[in-house]
């Protein structure tokens, strides 16, 4: 059973006042490396009452060297069923950035999705909207909800591995949208990894995860909007269109951008642009215009 992608702070506020059975809210928030944010430390000096957090780099393939990329299918059944999380459960994801609306909860969003549960929606604006709006946090400690069992179904649709986009810069079978500001994706701004060389994959097309969301609203753009934004970047929504970022955080905002336009199938490269650099001979690169491509494999 799906459930729209986004709801409401009112809609959740009045929800939590008798929360049904199947629910359940989940801190989402994930910082940057160079910000020096702990992501559950601010959880736990404030959350939504009720909310549990969702590690997004506990809840990884800890045997990949790329950071946070999708578990096995057995660990994510293990980690949601601690959470009290069922293929029943409408879970609420939000995050806590001070100036994005949604940051690192649609990556949450994403990931249920490509364990085949549609029952999961995006709180808009999320906390700090929350708190502006005059709803109460707490520091209590939510309680440890009872076990429960998660079936997964993968949607291998949903993902893009390093393969795939290495033979699409030749046979170009889908477009390559990156979301990350401009900046780094032409390679004159660093990226926030100090390891991780500058630049974007050939062929590519940048649409800014920045644009997706109203600064001042804090809201996702309206449909007509988004359309826009993907038409103004080169981009052709009826088409495969897989997103890509720098980890593979920001690019889950292209999916949910595009879900909204009606467009379900977007697919995540999941490990991005540092899998990419990990993963390919960083010897070998050359300078196309002021971005640096990696071409040999």
């Amino acid at each position: 059973m799906s459930r729209p992608a986004l709801v409401s702070i009112k809609w959740l506020a009045d929800k939590i006042k008798a929360p049904p059975k199947d629910f359940r809210i989940l801190d989402a928030s994930w910082h940057l490396p160079n910000t020096g944010r702990n992501a559950l430390k601010e959880y736990h000096e404030g959350h939504i009452p009720g909310a549990l957090f969702f590690d997004i780099d506990g809840c990884a393939d800890k045997t990949k060297s790329t950071a946070h990329m999708l578990p096995p299918a057995k660990d994510f059944e293990e980690y949601v069923g601690n959470l009290g999380i069922n293929n029943n459960t409408h879970v609420i994801v939000y995050d806590n950035n001070a100036k994005f609306g949604v940051f690192s909860a649609q990556r949450v969003w994403w990931t249920f999705r490509v364990f085949g549960h549609e029952t999961v929606s995006i709180l808009e604006g999320g906390l700090p909207l929350w708190i502006q709006s005059g709803n109460p946090v707490t520091t209590a400690e939510t309680p440890t909800p009872t076990k429960e069992s998660f079936k997964s179904n993968f949607n291998e649709n949903l993902v893009i591995s390093i393969q795939q986009v290495e033979t699409n810069i030749k046979e170009k079978k889908f477009q390559l949208v990156d979301a990350r500001p401009n900046g780094r994706f032409e390679g004159v701004s660093p990226e926030p990894r100090a390891d991780i060389k500058p630049g974007h994959i050939l062929n590519s097309v940048n649409l800014p995860f920045t644009k997706v969301v109203d600064e001042a609203t804090r809201h996702i753009l309206p449909e007509e909007e988004l359309k826009k934004l993907f038409n103004d970047a080169g981009v052709d929504l009826n088409k495969p269109i897989t997103a890509s970022c720098g980890s593979g955080i920001s690019a889950c905002t292209i999916a949910l951008a595009a879900y909204i336009c009606g467009k379900k199938d977007v697919a995540v490269y999941d490990g991005s642009w540092m899998r990419f650099v990990i993963a390919s001979d960083c010897e070998d690169v050359f300078r196309h215009g002021t971005g640096l491509l990696l071409v040999n494999f």
